[in-house]
């Protein structure tokens, strides 16, 4: 049989004959013994239990817990001596001392993220606000400017050639003179050199007055007198100007016919003012002798007899009239 006054690997004596402790750290340990242990740690460090440091480890060990049994007895508090020698290798060892981490770029890590309540907040409305901001931005003015971009770019290099070369060949091609043919190609090099200089709006301008310009030119209507009921027929103007007193201009109100009977839009510049617009309605001046033909011609029987006065062929701008006009156009009467 063994002797027990020799410990294992996982004994120590207590100083009593025969008795042998368990040394803590073990999974077997109950929660109470390492709550007293720890008790037994703070009982050494608050009492001023020195260790004598000239004794031998085991004898140092034996001394302070019979020492501290006569504590916890004095107490009335009954601890084992394996508790109490727990508690005394628990303050070799340092086992429930707190030593502070060492200062350091992890230690500043570790205060930040046990911080995380008071700036992640922060980070997340910055987070927030910058990407609104950016998103603004892009949705407001980037996405805008770079469409407007593209869309300039299209316009230079594609849709306006393309726009200013077919209004081009179609005004040439029904023109019926060439000087109306000379026009147009002014018009199409004006468009051209526009493009070059990167003037989209300018360039965009010239295509449209082109295609309007051949649009003139493919009409072909009769220039009639308006002659319906509530209508003007034609109307008269004083001519307000310094040493033109009492000299009256005369208009008559016509309208543009095609072959099917349809009104149509005709491009008409204002003598009085040089606007130019599209209307279904224009005065056409004429001398007073002709108006007065015409207002004696309704007053018989409320029509005009003789009310169509032109008619504008295909390829020219202007109507060739039957009747004397001056030329000049009104649009407001």
């Amino acid at each position: 049989m063994p002797d027990a006054t020799h410990s294992t690997p996982e004994q120590v004596k207590t100083g009593q004959a025969n008795t042998v402790v368990p040394i803590s750290g073990k999974s077997e340990e109950k929660l109470d013994d390492i709550m007293l242990a720890m008790d037994v740690v703070d009982t050494l460090r608050h009492e001023h239990i020195m260790v004598e440091k000239d004794l031998a480890v085991e004898d140092r060990r034996q001394n302070l817990v019979a020492r501290l049994r006569g504590i916890y007895d004095a107490q009335g508090i009954d601890v084992p001596d394996s508790v109490l020698l727990d508690g005394v290798m628990a303050l070799e060892e340092k086992r429930f001392a707190y030593t502070p981490p060492k200062k350091g770029f992890g230690l500043k890590l570790a205060s930040l993220y046990i911080r995380r309540k008071t700036w992640l907040p922060l980070i997340y409305m910055l987070s927030f606000i910058l990407g609104s901001a950016t998103l603004i931005n892009y949705v407001g003015f980037v996405r805008p400017a770079a469409q407007s971009e593209a869309r300039v770019e299209r316009l230079l290099t594609k849709t306006l050639p393309s726009a200013l070369s077919d209004a081009r060949d179609r005004a040439v091609s029904v023109a019926a003179t060439p000087e109306l043919k000379n026009q147009a190609e002014i018009l199409y090099q004006s468009g051209q050199s526009l493009i070059k200089e990167a003037d989209a709006k300018g360039a965009e301008t010239v295509s449209k007055r082109l295609t309007k310009f051949a649009q003139d030119l493919e009409q072909n209507y009769t220039v009639q007198i308006v002659s319906r009921p509530n209508e003007y027929s034609g109307v008269f103007r004083v001519n307000d100007d310094v040493g033109a007193e009492n000299v009256r201009n005369y208009y008559l109100i016509v309208e543009a016919i095609d072959p099917l009977g349809k009104i149509l839009t005709v491009n008409i510049n204002s003598e009085e003012d040089r606007a130019t617009d599209r209307v279904t309605q224009w005065g056409i001046r004429v001398p007073e002798d002709v108006f007065n033909v015409v207002a004696a011609d309704k007053k018989d029987d409320r029509i005009i007899q003789n009310a169509i006065i032109g008619t504008k062929k295909r390829g020219f701008l202007e109507p060739d009239y039957k009747i004397k006009v001056s030329g000049g156009k009104i649009l407001d009467w």
